[in-house]
């Protein structure tokens, strides 16, 4: 028994009028009659009534449009479904995103996307980088946001913006009153820094850079939240380097200054390899907010 059987005879039963029948599904009436005979010979049992002058369904016919008339709705419903979500239209996709992009491009790709696709559910996961990989690698994750990751066999990397990196004192420390600081300044200062392990690309780009001023960090404490930095700077346990956007969260008590060379820090668009059209749809959103366009 095929999927196209009971459609023919659910057209049949709707107009008990083969040729009528015929007409609304796009064929002639020979082939059209030969299905329902097959369908009939399958199960066994009459399903129509045929004179010259009239079809009607039989009581095993009607019987049997009423259990097989909501079961075909719901596979061509089940169809539609998967091609939308296949399509990126529908289904739902897990956004994983560093602190840092919070500020900058994720709150304008978020409300992009939900405009372009309001019937994609948009699941969002504020994780660090280090945490965005290992979930990326064992399909937890569709996307991630991720912060100078470095090459990560076994996904595709897409850059979405960079920025400078600032240096991140409290206010009444000296430093703060500098226009600029530069890596040597840092030395014997107390240090806030990520875990390696939670932030690698991150942190050995900081400490790259002390590396090239010939400074030796003292670091005394490790968080994993740019807010808990901030929190932690204000209340005068270390200084820290953060990307630039961080000004946009407004801590009292933390100034934030250049730091000499102009050092970069990087976000990066992180996938598996393979279609996904809400994925793709996403990082539209993505470049259309680095680029501050609305769609």
């Amino acid at each position: 028994m095929e999927l196209r059987q009971l459609r023919y005879f659910l057209v049949v039963a709707d107009e008990l009028h083969f040729g009528r029948a015929a007409e609304r599904l796009h064929l002639t009436q020979p082939p059209l009659t030969v299905a329902i005979r097959r369908l009939e010979t399958e199960l066994g049992v009459q399903l129509f009534d045929r004179t010259t002058r009239r079809v009607a369904l039989t009581p095993a016919g009607e019987a049997f449009r009423n259990r097989i008339q909501g079961a075909v709705t719901e596979l061509d419903d089940a169809a539609g479904d998967a091609a939308s979500v296949a399509a990126g239209l529908s289904g739902r996709i897990r956004v994983g995103f560093v602190s840092s992009a919070s500020y900058s491009t994720i709150p304008e790709a978020i409300r992009v996307f939900r405009e372009r696709r309001p019937r994609v559910e948009l699941v969002l996961f504020p994780l660090t980088s280090g945490e965005q990989i290992e979930q990326l690698l064992d399909g937890e994750l569709d996307l991630g946001v991720l912060r100078d990751p470095g090459e990560v066999p076994g996904l595709t990397l897409e850059l979405v913006s960079t920025e400078a990196l600032v240096a991140v004192v409290p206010e009444a420390h000296p430093l703060a009153s500098r226009a600029e600081i530069r890596p040597q300044d840092f030395q014997g200062e107390p240090m806030i820094l990520f875990p390696y392990r939670l932030m690698p690309g991150f942190v050995a780009r900081v400490l790259n850079l002390f590396d090239e001023a010939g400074v030796s960090p003292n670091v005394v404490q490790q968080t994993i939240h740019q807010e808990t930095v901030l929190g932690l700077v204000a209340a005068g346990l270390g200084l820290s380097i953060l990307p630039e956007s961080v000004r946009r969260f407004q801590m009292p008590g933390v100034v934030a200054r250049p730091i000499a060379g102009n050092p970069r820090t990087s976000l990066f668009a992180a996938r598996s390899a393979g279609p996904a059209p809400a994925v793709d749809e996403f990082l539209s959103c993505l470049r259309s907010a680095e680029r501050g366009e609305e769609k």
